[in-house]
């Protein structure tokens, strides 16, 4: 029997509070079950010395690459835990290694199976022999004497504590950094390549010859699969495929996105330019992302100048966020009495009729808040600024609101645009 006595870290009660968080880079080094059975139980009772100094100590052990032992103290460490047996986990090494270790003692029943309710784990810990650092993890008070002699675990005066211990050490950092993804720049490289390997279709746009690769075309366009690989694939084997609803910039463009999932870098100015051709080809070739990424573009760049251009594309090729924006931006009274008489606008209501009557809704919706607002806190009458459209193309049928700052519903508005042909903004 040991009188020395190391340096514990107490742990009292279920678990000892809330364990520290593990680590991202920690990692289990190893997991060792040591079991400890005490012979001869009533006999370690006996004792005249402090409790501190009366222990036994196990055979050492090793786990993690460390040495360790069981100190079991049988009536308890301290006066506090006179009525207690106590039991460390204590470090052994002679290195000055800061070690981190848990440990989960249990009472073992006669088949070695541990007792649930006499279980307890401790918090992960570093200890080591040197310095501040405890050099012992364990519990004052594991387990009441008399629980433990009337549990039935307590045979023939003997009894067993199953000592589980979990060694961790922390993962070295990789020096290894992996590249991001160039798979773009290998596909844009086949694409560039003047070799042009293995290309098997060709295309003649705005007067250039374009050389590509059906299965890629096909990978990335279901519209590509379906005319190089689907019944029409016939005609597109021996002869050029003509493509007469696209410059040849565009189509090559489209040619880099397909190949690259990127764009090519252009000045703002050709970018919204080139995003609303891109805008068609993406809708025609079912690319859907391409086609997002041009509603960005172009709801970024709105202004007077090409709300109305940009409205045609979203209402004609079903791009409701963009259409909205292009509303948005519309709502100003300002704004739209700059561009309603321009020929852009004039373009806008003859190839989409439908889009004048959206404007004019959103507008009287608008402007009928607006009277409600006013009539409720000034109580006077709304301004009215009239802006005729020539609406030849479409018949009487435009856009009115009430002069006399009165509110009708919607559809009674509807109904005064098409009598009226006028288009009314309040201010």
């Amino acid at each position: 029997m040991s009188t020395a006595t190391p340096t514990p870290y107490v742990v009292d009660g279920d678990c000892g509070g809330t364990p520290p968080s593990r680590s991202a880079s920690t990692i289990i080094a190893a997991r060792t079950l040591h079991v400890l059975t005490i012979h001869g139980y009533s006999d370690t009772l006996k004792s005249n010395v402090d409790p501190s100094q009366h222990l036994l100590l196990s055979s050492p052990f090793s786990a993690g690459g460390h040495t360790w032992c069981i100190r079991y103290y049988p009536i308890g460490c301290t006066e506090e835990s006179k009525d207690f047996i106590s039991i460390y986990l204590v470090l052994q090494d002679t290195v000055t290694d800061v070690v981190s270790a848990q440990v989960t003692f249990s009472l073992l029943d006669q088949q070695r199976n541990p007792v649930p309710s006499h279980t307890l784990t401790t918090p992960l810990l570093k200890f080591s022999l040197q310095g501040t650092l405890p050099e012992a993890l364990g519990y004052n008070s594991f387990i009441r004497r008399d629980d433990l002699e009337r549990s039935g675990h307590l045979k023939d005066d003997c009894f067993a504590i199953g000592v589980h211990v979990v060694v961790t050490k922390e993962a070295v950092p990789s020096s290894i950094t992996v590249p991001p993804s160039d798979m773009h720049l290998h596909y844009g490289d086949l694409l560039s390549s003047e070799e042009r390997y293995a290309t098997d279709v060709e295309f003649l746009v705005g007067g250039e010859t374009f050389t590509a690769h059906r299965l890629v075309l096909a990978a990335r366009s279901p519209v590509f699969m379906v005319e190089l690989f689907g019944p029409m694939k016939e005609g597109t084997t021996v002869n050029k495929i003509h493509i007469f609803d696209m410059e040849a910039q565009v189509f090559r463009a489209l040619l880099k996105f397909i190949y690259t999932d990127m764009l090519p870098e252009m000045d703002q100015e050709d970018e919204t330019a080139m995003a609303q051709h891109l805008l068609v080809a993406a809708d025609k070739y079912g690319l859907h992302r391409l086609k997002m990424i041009c509603v960005e573009i172009l709801s970024n760049h709105i202004d007077a100048y090409s709300v109305a251009t940009i409205l045609v594309l979203a209402e004609k090729h079903y791009c409701y966020g963009l259409k909205e924006a292009c509303f948005e931006f519309l709502n100003s009274s300002a704004i739209l009495s700059a561009i309603v008489n321009t020929s852009d606008f004039q373009y806008l209501i003859q190839s989409c009729p439908d889009v004048l009557e959206d404007i004019s809704f959103n507008i009287v919706a608008r402007q009928l808040e607006r009277a409600i607002f006013l009539s409720e806190n000034q109580e006077g009458q709304i301004n009215s600024v009239e802006i005729r459209i020539n609406s030849a193309a479409r018949g009487k049928e435009s856009v009115g609101a009430t002069t006399d700052g009165g509110v009708r519903g919607h559809a009674e508005n509807r109904q005064v645009a098409r009598e009226q042909g006028t288009l009314l903004i309040n201010d």
